[in-house]
């Protein structure tokens, strides 16, 4: 086929699509099902709604072959679990007896069954469900919602094409299940699964699919040999099938690098890049292979996890370059669009000429459609959109909001001196200990509590006018009032405020610092039904006044106890914000720090004595390929520390990580040189406390004992096990106790009891110590 005749060829389509709908109708269905207010059938209608009118909209859209089976009630790699039948044997009850409890149950666990751990989807800010697996694993094919959900869109007329994630990367994701050798090789299970896989592409054949995608985004890591010997093999063995559809194998968020050649030579009719976050290298890389001839390629130009409006000329000359490269091209988003907001268009509080620069689902698929039709039928086609494209992009570079000189001038004069406390740890922790005298094994949360229905309804009438702000800074004060005297009567050592007042870590600060600018309606799914509202990150950044102090210091005049004052750590601000693309994330990164330190220094002034900057998002954010490992951390690291240089030698500064593999940042987050560290580490059962002790890590920390994204109540001697497991790793005058992460999300009973628990498990232990 000629570079013309593929052109012409060239289709549009999508990986993945949000799937909360336009008024997050799935999380509402969901939420009232566990809380008994909506039934299955309800349930199941809701979900068969939404999936009906996202397929209708991208094939109304332009979108050519719809994406199906990446529609989930929690999380796509769990119901990739339920396919093959890799069900937790504390589950598999519960599962028998209800499909659907059972489901939920392995989600958020029950009283007397913990959940699967959860983690970051590679480097984004979406949670996935992590298999267990062992040797006496048995997997069977379970097709029922992936045939279901494919039938569902053909029957509207529909081209569709399932999306299932491939087994080399849900065998990679896998941990060994509890009570399996800590060293067992879930890839191992390799030759077992791929049958299952096997029987599903069969399944789905039958059911009327011409083309399945198998999603390898673990591809584009650093891989053993063995590991691509894995995959050639997995790909060589689906490929060999008989009964099947083609088979699209897709990765991105990176380059494929070694991959790719082992994917070129497996016998799959398509493959998809990403050639927005390794354009460069993923061409080079796809040339050097001698392209695809005879095959289909799928070229992911339009970024699907930032809200940038596309260079739809910089976008065509890429898809251009492809067109030699192989037997058709057709367009899409670099990956699901699940990580951006619905649509733009539904925000009315952000001016238009900003507007403009804002690309969300909706709009990305316009994008794609228009780069379809223009790379077809030629830039003429698309006139229009070329010229408004570059209108666009013009707008943005000269806008006051991109450029403050005074924010540049402060950042070009950071030294390093700026960016390191004036005495080393030793000598802080004496200074911190005579104090603040805080017991052994000292307790603690993480920051926040229960977001009340009260809190939240005092929030929404502040903002329809119903109350004014005396009103709700009333209610504001009643609630940490009541939060400061509930952590007194339960014999916590360090307070917190609660964060009443607080929508989220990151808006909240985004809402009060020159340069960001917050959504009204850009929900993304963090994971299960937790969906978050990531500010734009948009322009030079400043903070016009303190943010936090005054809650802070009205908390602390509650009580005699320290009271911690809690700020999200400049990382997280970029890693949890939509982030502008315009300059090196280092340089925003150290603008954000600037104005954190401010806060920082501020809370110091004030009397605070105890201050956390939460940096959950390091290890999310670190780049795929170790090569770029040593760049991003060396930025990230002192981007804190810029932060809390700042403060006295007795300021004892917090840090707070949660949801992620630790393992490769363990020197990152020595580096931080924060004083107190506390980390998840309930589901994982101490790993990261055994990890911290392997590095030699010389300061405190708190592996948490109560994990706060399931509703179970933790019981005393189950925290006090934990407590005991973290004491073989990190000694009693260093180990701190408190939960994985904050409580907004818990209610108020659950907090109550699991937190009274904590401190009973903490007090039981150093009575053990003493007596020992």
């Amino acid at each position: 086929m000629t570079a013309k005749s593929a052109a012409a060829a060239a289709r549009a389509t999508v990986y993945g699509y949000p799937r909360q709908g336009q008024s997050r109708e799935l999380k509402k269905a969901i939420e009232g099902y566990w809380k008994g207010r909506v039934d299955a059938g309800a349930l199941r209608a809701t979900a068969t709604e939404l999936r009906a009118a996202n397929w209708r909209q991208l094939a109304e859209a332009g979108i050519h072959e719809v994406p199906t089976g990446d529609f989930s009630y929690y999380d796509h790699v769990l119901d990739t679990s339920v396919m093959v039948g890799a069900i937790p044997e504390r589950h598999r009850a519960a599962v028998e007896a209800d499909a659907l409890d059972g489901y939920f149950a392995m989600a958020r666990g029950t009283q007397d069954a913990a959940p699967l751990e959860m983690t970051k989807w590679f480097d984004t800010n979406y949670h996935y469900l992590v298999p267990e697996l062992g040797p006496d694993t048995v997997f069977t094919a379970d097709s029922t919602k992936q045939v279901t959900e494919l039938k569902e869109a053909l029957a509207l007329g529909l081209s569709a094409r399932p999306v299932l994630v491939g087994p080399v990367t849900y065998l990679l994701l896998a941990k060994p299940a509890p009570g399996v050798a800590a060293d067992f090789d879930p890839l191992t299970l390799l030759d077992r699964l791929l049958p299952v896989y096997a029987q599903v592409l069969a399944d789905l054949r039958t059911a009327g699919a011409e083309w399945v995608q198998l999603d390898e985004p673990a591809l584009v890591q650093d891989r053993t040999p063995a590991e691509l010997n894995a995959a050639a093999r997995a790909y060589r063995d689906l490929g060999g099938l008989t009964e099947r559809p083609k088979l699209l194998v897709a990765s991105y968020f990176d380059r494929l690098g070694d991959a790719l050649p082992v994917l070129a030579k497996a016998p799959v009719e398509g493959l998809a890049l990403d050639f927005t976050e390794a354009a460069a290298a993923n061409l080079d890389a796809l040339a050097a292979v001698g392209g695809l001839p005879g095959r289909r390629l799928v070229a992911g130009v339009v970024n699907g996890r930032n809200i940038w409006v596309n260079d739809l000329e910089k976008s065509l000359a890429t898809l251009g370059t492809l067109l030699g490269l192989a037997d058709r091209v057709d367009v899409a988003a670099s990956c699901s669009l699940l990580h951006v907001p619905l649509d733009a268009t539904a925000e009315r509080d952000i001016e238009p000429q900003i507007l403009r620069w804002l690309a969300f689902a909706r709009q990305k698929t316009a994008e794609i459609v228009t780069l379809a039709k223009g790379l077809g039928g030629g830039t003429d086609t698309i006139a229009a959109e070329l010229a408004a494209s570059r209108a666009d992009l013009a707008s943005r570079v000269g806008s006051a909001l991109t450029h403050d000189p005074a924010v540049r001038a402060r950042t070009a004069a950071v030294t390093a001196t700026d960016a390191h406390r004036s005495q080393p740890y030793p000598e802080r922790a004496a200074a911190q200990r005579a104090h603040l005298r805080l017991p052994l094994l000292p307790t603690t949360t993480i920051g926040s509590f229960p977001q009340t229905a009260e809190l939240r309804t005092a929030r929404a009438d502040l903002r329809a006018g119903r109350i004014d702000s005396a009103g709700y800074e009333e209610r504001i004060r009643a609630e940490i009032g009541e939060v400061i005297s509930f952590q007194e009567k339960t014999g916590l050592d360090v307070l917190v405020h609660g964060e009443a007042e607080r929508n989220d870590m990151v808006q909240y600060f985004a809402e009060q610092l020159t340069g960001y600018l917050a959504t009204q309606h850009g929900w993304v799914q963090s994971y299960g039904t937790r969906y978050v509202r990531p500010p734009i990150l948009a322009g030079d950044i400043s903070r016009p006044e303190a943010m936090t102090v005054r809650w802070t210091t009205y908390a602390q005049s509650l009580t005699t106890k320290p009271v911690k004052g809690m700020l999200t750590g400049p990382v997280t601000m970029l890693a949890w914000s939509f982030v502008r693309d315009d300059q090196p994330l280092a340089d925003t990164a150290r603008q954000v720090a600037l104005a954190l330190r401010d806060e920082v220094n501020d809370l110091e002034t004030a009397g605070t004595s105890v201050i956390q900057v939460d940096e959950p998002a390091l290890r999310e954010t670190l780049p795929l390929r170790a090569c770029d490992h040593p760049e991003y951390l060396a930025w990230a690291t002192e981007a804190f520390r810029l932060t809390t240089a700042g403060v006295r030698p007795d300021t004892q500064i917090h840090t707070h990580m949660c949801y992620a593999e630790f393992g490769d940042i363990v020197q990152a987050i020595d580096d931080l040189d924060a004083d107190v560290i506390s980390l998840e580490a309930a589901r994982s059962h101490m790993q990261v406390a055994r990890e911290l002790a392997g590095h030699g890590y010389p300061r405190e920390a708190g592996p948490g004992v109560y994990d706060i994204h399931s509703p179970r109540v933790p019981s005393t001697e189950e925290a006090a096990a934990l407590l005991r497991t973290g004491l073989k790793a990190i000694p009693a005058e260093r180990l701190w106790v408190n939960p994985d992460c904050g409580l907004k999300t818990r209610a108020w009973p659950e907090t109550r009891a699991s937190l009274e628990n904590l401190v009973t498990a903490a007090r039981t232990v150093r009575t053990e110590l003493s007596a020992s």
